[in-house]
């Protein structure tokens, strides 16, 4: 039953990747055709669009949930694959741990500078 909501959480993390990185594709790749979130007359990827974006709130909350979305799908999917190589449940434990921890540092590591470029506008 633990696996079950487990794998629902991989699941879910998915769908959550494909809807934000959807948004992304429109803001960074569309922005000619619908104009969403960018200072007009200027590129997505030029220095003031990107502080204009990482100055507001709603971009800070998406990229920390996208980046937990990610870390969990790919680390959560990279355990199964793991775990398929019939280790032993001492192993497997380790296997888990490794890949909780990692998670756990990388998420934390861009939480942190995504709220600090967001605080601080990385000079802007």
């Amino acid at each position: 039953m633990r696996e079950t909501r487990f794998w629902t959480w991989h699941l879910i993390a998915g769908v959550v990747i494909l809807v934000f990185l959807g948004l992304h594709m429109l803001i960074m790749h569309l922005d000619g055709l619908v104009h969403f979130m960018n200072l007009r007359g200027a590129e997505p990827i030029e220095w003031e669009n990107i502080m204009h974006r990482a100055q507001l709130p709603f971009f800070m909350v998406t990229y920390i949930v996208l980046l937990g979305a990610a870390l969990y799908h790919g680390l959560y999917g990279t355990r199964i694959l793991l775990l398929e190589l019939d280790l032993r449940p001492r192993m497997e434990q380790f296997v888990t741990i490794a890949l909780w921890t990692i998670g756990l540092v990388l998420f934390a590591v861009g939480s942190v500078a995504n709220i600090v470029i967001h605080i601080n506008g990385m000079g802007a």
